[in-house]
């Protein structure tokens, strides 16, 4: 079982990781003005792995690879798979909702978690559940329709992916007791190799190198896709993984929040009930154990 004082410094990088992310879902689709998304994923993938090396030297750990095939499987997961698809998403598809979409990642968790760790849901922790699961749908609203049917399969396929990478991660913890930084750093080169491929492959406009483009490249490399993964890898080892993923929410919730100020992506009063929905859900999941 994780410290006190574990557990909190995990819950303060998740509230650090929140802001990073939850700002980058509008940068994301920003940056789509100047450059194709696969050219853009493999970019920022590149350059984070650059960063994430250079902080594996200068904490002065070792460099030798980790077991290949569990960060291979990352890499490919939480890297390649769901970068590449949530960038492809935010070509059709809003930022608010590609996010609450891709962030259907901890229901995801939960079952892989179930069958990979037997961490089965305790009775109240289900009721908590319920409740984002519920929020979610009045945010997506089905019933209206849900935009570009392609964005949409791509942010859920997305948010698949990452679990996998979870619970992947998750058991490499378990196995190795590799730092989070280390298994990051070699995961993110996997993935950026696999976002290359995609790129090389797949014809895309011509990068427009304005300055808006570069700062955004910058902030994904240096804090999205670099430092934030670690964070997100310390979360992923200290807490139990179903508590890591429920409590994720905060990103997309956020997300939701600034692209309504930002890009004018106004929620009506049923998305604002699944916000409250899901903003309760959350807080009973991080402050209630059993």
């Amino acid at each position: 079982m994780t410290s006190n004082s574990s557990r909190r410094g995990a819950l303060i990088a998740l509230g650090l990781l929140t802001l990073i992310w939850s700002y980058n879902w509008i940068v994301m689709k920003q940056v789509l003005q100047f450059a194709g998304p696969f050219h853009f994923a493999a970019l920022r993938a590149v350059l984070a792995t650059l960063v994430l090396f250079s902080v594996v030297l200068i904490r002065g750990e070792t460099l030798k690879a980790p077991p290949w095939l569990p960060v291979v499987l990352v890499g490919l997961a939480q890297t390649t798979g769901f970068q590449s698809m949530v960038q492809w998403a935010l070509v059709d598809g809003g930022a608010g909702k590609t996010a609450l979409l891709a962030y259907t990642m901890p229901f995801w968790v939960l079952v892989l978690a179930w069958f990979a760790f037997a961490e089965k849901p305790t009775p109240r922790q289900w009721l908590f559940i319920a409740l984002a699961a519920i929020g979610l749908l009045f945010v997506l609203e089905p019933w209206h329709g849900m935009g570009t049917l392609g964005s949409s399969l791509l942010a859920l396929a997305s948010g698949l992916s990452w679990a996998v990478g979870v619970v992947v991660s998750k058991r490499t913890f378990a196995q190795t007791g590799i730092s989070p930084l280390r298994l990051t750093a070699w995961q993110m080169l996997a993935g950026a190799a696999g976002l290359c491929l995609i790129a090389a492959f797949v014809p895309e406009r011509a990068i427009d190198w304005t300055p808006y483009f570069i700062g955004a490249l910058a902030y994904n490399a240096v804090l999205a896709s670099g430092l934030a993964w670690v964070m997100w890898a310390t979360i992923v080892q200290r807490l139990p993984t179903t508590v890591a993923g429920i409590t994720s929410l905060a990103v997309p919730l956020t997300g939701v929040l600034l692209a309504w100020a930002i890009l004018g992506e106004r929620p009506g009063a049923m998305e604002a009930a699944g916000i409250a929905l899901i903003g309760a859900a959350l807080v009973g999941i991080s402050v209630l154990r059993k």
